[in-house]
């Protein structure tokens, strides 16, 4: 493949393009779902295919074909180069790539044990058991468990001489239990909602979450939910758990610093940001505790690679120090309008898709508070854990965050529940008002398998390092 793939770039080379570049991407993916004592998903697939991408006339070409032949490559390559010509003719100005040295390299995920050897019968019997502890108690009506497990390979070849080869392998699973009683539902996840936690891992992945251990848990705290009160409204302290502080970095800051987004590029689907150009290197973006990092060289993350999909090394690179706003997400061609070459953040989700900036793991920096200590110093705060809604609005500013669960702080620990609870902010406002963030011992990149951007719509797989952090004078209420 990796010769067609060669040919291909040779015969762009061939027809004058300024750039070009071929992507071969070959997924298979696994899917379990179980729902109570009913296995209603099952499925594993097998996808292939190749995009070629060129820059001619300084605007960009990209077709693509699921028929991977020598002789296919070429036409798609001329289609590619019609569509560039086309599209020039439109173009406000000409696209200038960031410089980059071609990389001839491999990468591989590193793990213990592969999920795709691992019998079927050893992961359903795995569900199958949480599902039955869940139903233990007739309230729960519903008990939702899932595995998922995707293996990619791609190969990239520049006609600047880039050669790679890599292949990434994902692992994620999770579960949710829906209660019933007294006119009232809520539910309650684990080990995050929205299809539990990933990474780029093997089965140990699977292992290390102990499922079954954590199902009576979820079950009771389900039921308890019932008869809760509903968690009370005004400003309040609160610390927030680390699964919902990644979706937080992910909508207030991983968002708007995605480069195409702020140039307007890429705006359509979702909107803009408030963290325009001349705001970077000197705007205020939270407390001094606060440091966001993009890294996609960290072990086991979800956004973690070889190399993005234009060739370049994965990197680790500031987003926000020390509390200052200093860096955005680029590509080759975004990264020269703030002065900079690409951090490596390309991707596209499937062989016929062009590459859009994405997230990769965009982590907040740990702080070196114990739990056990913020709890202590957090007297009738609200300790709030996973994620159940979510809006924001198309600048990235203003939020509201809807949970399973909400614990009044009494004594160093959690006291009261509450139902129903949310909260909401001014992304600036918010991340200033932090004063604590948990230490590594509480750290954990969780995984998150669905995050959509373009049109069409790409999902993306991305993920957020975070630890537990404390937040003065939140709007907090309930949600409907």
């Amino acid at each position: 493949m990796i010769d067609r793939l060669k040919d291909a770039a040779e015969f762009l080379r061939s027809k004058g393009v300024t750039y070009g570049d071929v992507r071969y991407v070959h997924t298979t993916r696994e899917a379990i779902q179980l729902t109570n004592d009913t296995v209603d998903t099952l499925t594993n697939d097998v996808d292939q295919g190749f995009g070629i991408r060129v820059l001619m006339d300084g605007a960009w070409g990209f077709a693509s074909s699921a028929v991977c032949t020598a002789g296919e490559m070429r036409k798609v390559a001329n289609r590619a180069i019609q569509i560039a010509k086309a599209s020039a003719l439109t173009k406000r100005e000409d696209v200038i790539l960031a410089e980059q040295e071609p990389v001839k390299g491999t990468f591989e995920t590193p793990f213990d044990t592969d999920p795709f050897r691992v019998s079927l019968s050893k992961k359903v019997k795995v569900l199958a058991k949480v599902n039955s502890i869940l139903k233990k108690n007739p309230k729960v009506r519903v008990a939702e468990s899932t595995m998922d497990f995707i293996r990619t390979r791609k190969i990239f070849v520049s006609t600047d001489g880039a050669e790679i080869d890599q292949t990434i392998t994902e692992s994620g699973a999770g579960y949710t239990c829906t209660a019933v009683g007294d006119g009232e539902v809520q539910r309650r996840s684990y080990p995050n909602s929205h299809r539990g936690d990933w990474g780029t891992a093997g089965y140990e992945f699977i292992e290390r979450m102990d499922l079954v251990g954590h199902a009576e848990r979820v079950r009771e705290e389900a039921i308890e939910l019932l008869t809760a009160p509903p968690c009370p409204s005004g400003e309040r302290t609160i610390i927030i758990n680390g699964s919902q502080m990644a979706l937080q970095v992910h909508e207030s800051c991983g968002h708007p610093v995605e480069l195409d987004r702020v140039l307007g590029t890429e705006i359509s689907l979702a909107g803009g940001s408030f963290l325009t150009l001349d705001k970077m290197g000197g705007f205020r973006y939270g407390a001094p505790i606060v440091t966001i990092v993009g890294d996609a060289t960290v072990h086991g993350g979800l956004g973690s690679f070889g190399f993005d999909d234009e060739g370049v090394p994965a990197q680790r690179f500031d987003i926000v120090r020390d509390g200052i706003f200093v860096g955005y997400l680029t590509s080759r061609e975004t990264a020269p309008r703030v002065n900079q070459r690409s951090n490596g953040t390309m991707r596209a989700d499937g062989w016929n898709r062009v590459p859009l900036i994405r997230m990769t793991n965009i982590n907040l920096e740990p702080g070196d508070a114990e739990l056990d200590a913020l709890m202590a110093d957090s007297d009738g705060a609200l300790f709030l854990d996973t994620n159940k809604s979510w809006s924001i609005d198309d600048q990235r500013l203003n939020f509201q965050f809807g949970l399973e669960a909400a614990w009044e702080i009494k004594g160093g620990k959690k006291g009261q529940i509450y139902k129903n609870p949310l909260y909401t902010g001014i992304t600036p406002q918010f991340w200033n008002s932090c004063d604590a963030i948990c230490n590594r011992n509480h750290w954990h990149i969780w995984g998150v398998p669905n995050c959509g951007k373009g049109e069409p719509m790409q999902t993306s797989r991305v993920a957020h390092g975070a630890a537990p952090a404390r937040f003065h004078n939140v709007t907090v209420g309930v949600s409907q």
